[in-house]
């Protein structure tokens, strides 16, 4: 008897989720949906820079803490 009100109420969430996905996608329409991801991976795009410039500069910075100028290169074998 478990089964069956949990496997009903996995269906109803899953309903409920499809429905609310197409309702905000045909809100937003075509290039509405387009814009949005674009935005998203804007987004992401500049956090991925904002933590790339901070690795960048701590590592600035524990170089000039240690004594070391130049940037050794990185041996892979």
């Amino acid at each position: 008897m478990k089964r069956i009100f949990w496997m009903g109420l996995g269906v109803a969430v899953g309903v409920l989720a499809v429905r609310k996905f197409n309702e905000t996608r045909s809100a937003l329409g075509p290039e509405g949906l387009n814009r949005a991801v674009a935005r998203l991976a804007d987004g992401v795009q500049n956090f991925a820079e904002a933590v790339r410039d901070g690795m960048n500069q701590r590592e600035t910075d524990l170089r000039s803490a240690l004594g070391v100028e130049a940037a050794e290169p990185a041996h892979r074998a």
